[in-house]
């Protein structure tokens, strides 16, 4: 069985009847990695894939976003946000300075601008639900997968949480 969207084009399940899309999309001066997915073609509706097609185009704007809730994590030096940064500037040292897109004098605020968008996954299945429904992946150095940040949003676009990945 497959489904068709204007956005997404084709979507075929797989033998087990999951669904999977990727697509490099270009952002700014950089690409990100989308995926779409759900384990059950069954559990995706047409509303789903609109709000997922939605997001996808006002990457920019979730971004910016994901960005501020970041910076609104700072407030807490116990956050994951800033155990994050602190965990950067102790990883890098006096080589962080060199990830830096913008030197404003707070760290903590360069750190959250310098980091680079390098995936979105959108969880289909999870449409209106209350577990994510895209999740956001930040990295200060993409090729260092596995320290980053993930803003995990609702299907209104909404952030529900920052978590590290580390």
């Amino acid at each position: 069985m497959a489904i068709e969207h204007d956005f997404f084009g084709l979507l075929e399940s797989g033998p087990d009847g999951s669904i999977f899309w990727s697509e490099n999309v270009e952002f700014g001066d950089q690409s990100v990695t989308v995926d779409l997915t759900a384990p059950d073609q069954d559990d995706v509706s047409e509303a789903a894939l609109d709000v997922a097609a939605s997001l996808v185009s006002s990457l920019e704007a979730l971004d910016m976003v994901a960005r501020n809730a970041m910076i609104t994590e700072l407030d807490d030096r116990t956050s994951e946000v800033t155990e994050y940064i602190l965990q950067q500037q102790e990883s890098f040292g006096d080589e962080l300075a060199e990830f830096l897109v913008d030197l404003s004098g707070d760290v903590h605020v360069d750190v959250i601008r310098s980091l680079q968008l390098t995936s979105m996954t959108i969880l289909a299945d999870e449409h209106g639900g209350s577990d994510p429904f895209a999740v956001l992946e930040y990295a200060l150095d993409a090729d260092e997968t596995d320290d980053v940040l993930l803003v995990n949003l609702d299907s209104e676009g909404k952030v529900q949480s920052v978590t590290s990945a580390d």
